[in-house]
């Protein structure tokens, strides 16, 4: 005699929150998370207060982002006294990073999950939640878990956060109606949805500690992120924001360096995607070819975030990358022979060990001659386990931080007067907010970190495409007025 299983109440279900810090990678990986824990019988709740258990997905990048992840962890750990909450969990970079060793000094989180534990997520917070003691995992390189050579690499052997597919019609609520079903469950109903193209990434940067915690770089089958695509247009994504520690390597482990070419107008075709943006180029990779899909393939647009780092030649190759000034102009000349007004953004660090006044001069002048909307400016300090970490010639830290504003104060003004050259241009501004007025963002801005466009007098909704031109500016934001509604 067969038996069947009935769905619990939503009452009888465990409850769960997740808290996302950190950058648009981390947002998917929750959003995996979440799509395992609901196909497993975990209620989703968005409050963490109302949760039985609250999964923290850290970041790990620089100091305040640490210093952010173990604050947020212990504001949730506060929950557990006389509230509902039973357990505070640690996930992510930070968790990955430091495994056993986070855990024993935040005794105030109950868990401290790795990757590894991500396909059992479920499991690992019933028995959690249950009082039972977990191990923090011992941390390890993940570049060592897959071959060097690209293309000799099989993901599926490893855990890789985001990259999950369902192999059962019965499991995940992030797939398609037919084909692999991704375990995904959006937890932001916004217009914008991130689409992860690849994880890892096999630069060698001495400052980075990115590659060791996040491993070698792996592709996702252009299948599975097309498959994702049409699944996040369902849901009501209108613009598909493509991320990965280094967009510019997509396809090399599949044979092909071209695909992320030959895959982004059949992205933007995808019925209810109306803007495809890519994030993250390494600059000393970008090619002629990909520059020319990214400008001029209708429905992408044409924005580029170009790592630069620095400019000067010197500092780079302290570094471990490559490049000068002459030829990052090079490449924005490129970019904006085929798209003038294309949207350009970069990071660079300041205060790297060893670096003269010289140096220093040499990308402040690029800076003023690079013309870009958005510059994010960052003082260094050392990462563990980092080659630079061990370099000679380091600057104390006074000089760092005054080197810091002294960039960021220039940034500051550069990027306010590229925002005024914008005055009279026409947009199309996706609107993202209507809280304090109607806001969104043009296609030469990214999610979060490269200004708003405000729509004052607009009643459009969100979700909305609207056409508008520029009237004013306030640093990098920009004030439009619309001229035909909603696209």
């Amino acid at each position: 005699m067969s038996q069947t299983t009935e769905t619990p109440p939503a009452r009888d279900l465990l409850s769960v929150a997740l808290v996302t810090l950190g950058c648009a990678r981390n947002e998917v990986d929750s959003e995996e998370l979440a799509g395992r824990l609901e196909a497993d019988g975990f209620l989703l709740v968005d409050d963490p207060a109302d949760a039985d258990t609250v999964v923290v997905n850290t970041c790990g990048f620089v100091e305040a982002a640490k210093k952010d992840s173990v604050d947020t962890l212990l504001e949730a750990a506060d929950l557990k006294d006389g509230g509902r909450t039973q357990a505070v969990v640690a996930v992510g970079c930070l968790a990955e990073r430091y495994g056993k060793d986070l855990a024993e000094s935040l005794p105030e989180a109950d868990a401290v999950l790795g990757f590894d534990d991500y396909p059992d997520i479920a499991a690992r917070l019933r028995s959690i939640v249950a009082g039972e003691q977990h191990q923090a995992h011992t941390p390890q390189d993940r570049r060592r878990l897959l071959p060097i050579s690209p293309t000799a690499r099989d993901a599926s052997t490893v855990s890789v956060p985001g990259h999950a597919v369902a192999t059962s019609g019965d499991v995940g609520v992030g797939g398609p109606a037919t084909g692999p079903r991704g375990l995904r469950r959006r937890l932001d109903g916004g217009p914008m949805a991130p689409l992860k193209l690849a994880s890892g990434c096999d630069r060698r940067c001495t400052f980075c500690a990115i590659p060791a915690f996040r491993g070698s770089f792996v592709s996702r089958r252009p299948a599975d992120v097309l498959l994702e695509a049409q699944w996040l247009a369902s849901q009501g994504a209108r613009e598909l924001f493509l991320v990965s520690e280094n967009s510019t390597s997509y396809g090399k482990d599949l044979g092909d360096l071209r695909l992320l070419e030959t895959m982004l107008p059949e992205l933007a075709a995808i019925d209810g995607v109306d803007r495809v943006r890519v994030s993250y180029l390494q600059p000393a990779e970008t090619r002629p070819g990909l520059i020319e899909a990214i400008a001029t393939t209708p429905g992408v647009v044409p924005y580029f975030d170009l790592s630069f780092q620095h400019a000067s030649a010197t500092v780079l190759r302290r570094m471990r990358r490559f490049g000068d000034p002459e030829s990052f102009l090079g490449l924005l000349d490129q970019v904006r022979g085929y798209a003038p007004t294309a949207g350009v953004r970069s990071n660079v660090i300041v205060g790297f060990p060893g670096e003269t006044e010289a140096e220093l001069e040499t990308l402040c002048d690029f800076l003023v001659a690079a013309r870009m909307d958005v510059t994010g400016v960052f003082g260094y300090s050392d990462e563990d386990g980092t080659e630079a970490a061990t370099y000679d010639g380091k600057l104390d830290e006074d000089e760092v931080r005054a080197r810091t504003e002294h960039v960021q104060s220039l940034v500051e003004e550069l990027n306010a007067q590229r925002a005024e050259e914008r005055i009279g241009e026409v947009l199309e501004v996706l609107v993202e907010s209507t809280d304090e007025g109607v806001a969104g963002r043009a296609a030469h801005q990214g999610p979060e970190v490269d200004g708003t466009t405000y729509l004052p007098g607009s009643t459009a909704a969100i979700g909305s495409i609207v056409r508008a031109v520029v009237v004013g500016t306030d640093g990098v934001d920009l004030i439009a007025e619309p001229i035909e509604g909603e696209a």
